[in-house]
């Protein structure tokens, strides 16, 4: 039996829209949307003004959808506002909605405090739809599902370039893809050349440039990879944790393939995506454990000194930079 209320609840975007468009379909016909969707955002609106709402009879038609984003009632420390929700009045309308009426909860949170009574009664009486971000080891079967929609083929063979430039963010993903789709006949096979000309460049990608430039001890690449994402307004500290986190997987890979372990054998140890793991294979050959540790700690050391204000940040990266290729250097020239 269909439910009258909805918590659609992640961080994942792309499926919060797509299951609050099911429900929309399903609750009303294409002719009747125009006046009897309402939305209103908990941040600006108080919660009893959209439980009003959602009681008063559709003005045309038999159903009406209401929508409220932004419920931070539920959240473990809520936002401070202007005004209060008067939560009791969304606690009545829990135990008794109106039948003609769908109302649907967007939390785009990550998490939200469970122990509360108003989540405790919405897990009792309405539907929870999770909606959290996708799984880099997930990401194949939703290219297929976004391709399958899209009336295009992407071969698996190129599945990394997707994970690679787009990563796992679906609403990035459907919106590269939709271009590749423009670009193709109803059933065309997306080729490796119009995939690597058309899908824009992630961070993670450039993130991975980094990685190489420190391996082939270029310092005026990395900088000036550095400034490009400065300009697409990338933070220096998050910078420093995409780092960390690709040397991280490099140091896994390289201890796990020490203990003898194959390729399909370390994705249950190292949490991302095949392809992922494959060029950590590949990079881990031009580090020994005692430069990827040393890295480990510059870029722990970096992380510290930014979040406590000791150095401006450009310069703080800069410098690691520099560091993480003297190592590499000092380390090979100490080897010979």
């Amino acid at each position: 039996m269909a439910k009258s209320i909805y918590l659609l609840y992640g961080t994942e975007s792309f499926l919060i829209q797509e299951q609050k468009q099911k429900l929309i379909e399903k609750t009303l016909a294409p002719e009747d949307r125009e006046f009897n969707i309402s939305q209103y955002d908990l941040e600006e609106s108080p919660i009893e003004d959209a439980i009003t709402d959602a009681e008063t009879f559709p003005f045309l038609g038999d159903n009406k959808v209401v929508i409220v984003y932004n419920p931070v009632f539920l959240k473990a420390k809520p936002d401070s506002l202007p005004f209060e929700h008067d939560v009791d009045a969304l606690l009545k309308y829990i135990e008794n909605p109106a039948d003609y009426s769908k109302l649907i909860i967007i939390a785009p949170y990550e998490k939200v405090d469970e122990r509360k009574k108003v989540f405790k009664q919405l897990k009792k009486h309405a539907e929870i739809i999770m909606c959290q971000a996708v799984k880099e080891w997930d990401i194949d079967k939703w290219i297929q599902s976004i391709a399958k929609d899209l009336h295009i083929t992407v071969p698996e063979s190129i599945h990394e370039l997707f994970a690679q430039e787009v990563g796992t963010n679906l609403m990035a993903l459907r919106q590269e893809m939709e271009k590749l789709a423009l670009n193709l006949e109803e059933g065309g096979v997306v080729t490796r050349e119009l995939a690597e000309e058309l899908l824009s460049h992630s961070s993670e990608t450039s993130g991975l440039k980094m990685v190489d430039a420190v391996m082939e001890r270029d310092l005026g690449r990395a900088v000036t990879l550095f400034k490009d994402l400065l300009k697409a307004n990338e933070e220096p500290i998050s910078l420093v944790a995409l780092l960390a986190s690709q040397f991280r997987i490099i140091s896994q890979v390289k201890v796990l393939k020490q203990k003898g372990y194959a390729q399909n054998q370390m994705r249950e140890y190292v949490k991302a995506h095949p392809f992922v793991i494959k060029m950590a294979l590949k990079r881990e050959r031009a580090f020994s454990m005692k430069e990827l540790n040393s890295i480990m700690n510059e870029l722990a050391e970096t992380d510290f000194v930014m979040k406590q204000g000791r150095m401006d940040k450009v310069l703080a990266f800069e410098m690691l930079l520099y560091q993480l290729i003297h190592i590499k250097k000092s380390h090979e020239v100490s080897s010979v």
